[in-house]
């Protein structure tokens, strides 16, 4: 029978530099085998109150010790908060009161990804970043269709506007697949707020501290985007497994790369 695997794994998080509030909530269980990061919708009503209910509504999960019933679980639980959010956005007559979602959920050898919204999920094995989530806004569809290129997607003044979050419709949809974990792989779960500022090289630089502090990789990534001018929220979770039956490993140091 195999081992589970062993799980470390930090968060960070600041305002940035110019928003007054921060509308990002975060959730890092790693004995739970669980890690989610929420971004309140910007310019609405209470979007830290949107994002705290669904990191709240998550971190109450029973933990079976199965994947499957713990993403249905999990999927329950954010329909719960969708339809409580739509609730709350016609009791106060405002349109929306919502969030994005990015979740991993962990069993075994595998891993469940859920998510709504531009909040990404990537995976940084064997020294190569990719990410895992494709975020549902208007853009990336355009992108998808070959109508923008990834540069022109990146820049373009309406990358903001999101076409699924929690809270946005009276049925939540929800993106799910799932990732055979190996050891040594490093996840990041992250708020638009490092995305809009940090591209996929800076990203996988930072992330190259993860084999040895997960805490470091993920305040470098928050520095990072501090340092571009931080226009936004900043959210970040950095996990990564290793897996007591691996052994010693070949380690990969991108300095001395040719």
């Amino acid at each position: 029978m195999a081992t589970q695997l062993v799980w470390t794994s930090a968060c960070a998080s600041d305002v940035g530099c110019v928003r007054g509030v921060n509308e990002d909530a975060c959730l890092d269980l790693p004995r739970a085998g669980l890690w989610a990061v929420a971004d309140g919708m910007g310019g609405h009503d209470a979007g830290d109150v949107a994002s705290r209910m669904v990191i709240d509504a998550l971190a109450m999960l029973n933990s079976p010790p199965h994947l499957e019933p713990f993403v249905a679980a999990a999927r329950d639980a954010l329909q719960a908060v969708n339809r409580r959010l739509r609730d709350e956005a016609a009791s106060r007559r405002v349109r929306t009161i919502g969030s994005t979602v990015a979740a991993c959920l962990s069993r075994a050898h595998s891993c469940a990804v859920l998510w709504a919204g531009d909040s990404r999920i990537y995976l940084y094995r064997d020294a190569h970043l990719r990410q895992i989530t494709r975020d549902h806004t208007q853009v990336e569809a355009l992108r998808a269709q070959g109508y923008l290129t990834d540069e022109e997607a990146r820049h373009h003044p309406a990358h903001h506007l999101i076409t699924r979050a929690v809270g946005a419709a009276d049925w939540l949809e929800v993106d799910e697949m799932q990732v055979d974990v190996r050891d040594g792989d490093v996840f990041l779960i992250c708020s638009d707020g490092l995305t809009n500022e940090v591209d996929d090289t800076g990203i996988a630089l930072a992330l190259t501290q993860a084999a040895d502090n997960v805490d470091a990789a993920a305040h470098a990534l928050v520095a990072a985007a501090l340092g571009k001018g931080a226009r936004d929220n900043v959210t970040v979770i950095v996990t990564r497994a290793s897996d007591p039956d691996a052994g010693d490993r070949t380690l990969f140091n991108p300095s001395v790369a040719p």
